[in-house]
């Protein structure tokens, strides 16, 4: 399986149309990719809490349509990485996107936790409520969104729904670039997947970005990894690892908590 991590530079100077058309633009140069991802909220940045409103689009709004066209032209699986949506009968929430390679929608998923201790996203966005697997021919992919990342029950829960690739899109910050590359490998590790998480370059807001999209085997080895600027990191790699590595050292078979309710006393 090959895939293609566009770890994009989001930067203020160009604007949300132009960089929608840029996207798209390096999206169909991947073709011959079984899968393409993008980071979270590269229309506006995960850091431009005051663009979420304006920028904001429903569902099926110009991102989809450039997305769904992008995967289309080059025949990929297109993870979109996540926009801002507009519910018109909600709020908005920072949802990701799935494209099959003939550009319909497979799966979107609405980010379950929100950053911000009270402040940004956690009181701009609705929280979702659904886990989200999505099948492909030779894998199936789980899928969360930057701050997740720090939340292992949920990667626990893609796995019981048979979840074997983690895809992870964010807009980590520099200062925490460390625990980036660490939570990455420990859900890799502790879940027996793949984990192929894709972050944004240059400066959201003010807030300088970690770059640094990283994919990890099921041991915990990392197989590639980018810098700090925009760039597409292309990585091959055999999704049958999963069940062997299951197979020969089948620790969640072990698993003894989270598989039924505690007792009472």
């Amino acid at each position: 399986m090959r895939a293609s991590v566009i770890q994009i530079s989001v930067d203020e100077g160009e604007s949300v149309e132009s960089r929608r058309r840029r996207v798209a633009s390096i999206v169909r140069d991947q073709s011959g990719a079984d899968l393409v991802v993008l980071p979270e909220l590269w229309t506006t940045g995960a850091f431009a809490y005051e663009e979420f409103g304006r920028e904001a689009e429903p569902l099926e709004g110009p991102t989809y349509e450039a997305m769904a066209k992008a995967a289309s032209d080059a025949g990929v699986w297109l993870h979109a990485g996540s926009i801002p949506e507009r519910d018109p009968d909600g709020p908005l929430y920072n949802t990701s996107l799935v494209f099959s390679p003939s550009g319909d929608l497979a799966a979107a998923y609405r980010k379950i936790h929100r950053f911000g201790f009270d402040k940004g996203e956690a009181v701009l966005m609705g929280a979702g409520t659904e886990l989200v697997t999505v099948r492909l021919p030779s894998t199936t992919l789980g899928l969360g969104t930057c701050y997740d990342l720090r939340f292992p029950e949920l990667f626990r829960g893609l796995v019981d729904a048979g979840a074997e690739t983690l895809v992870v899109p964010a807009g980590w910050p520099e200062r925490r670039r460390s625990h980036w590359t660490l939570l990455a490998q420990a859900r890799a590790v502790e879940n027996q997947s793949f984990v192929v998480a894709c972050g944004t370059a240059g400066t959201h807001a003010g807030v300088p970005q970690a770059g640094h999209s990283i994919v990890v085997d099921p041991w915990g080895e990392v197989l590639a990894r980018a810098g700090a600027e925009e760039e597409v990191l292309t990585v091959e790699f055999d999704p049958g690892k999963v069940a062997t590595t299951r197979e020969q050292f089948p620790v969640l078979k072990d698993r003894v908590l989270g598989l039924q309710p505690p007792r009472r006393p």
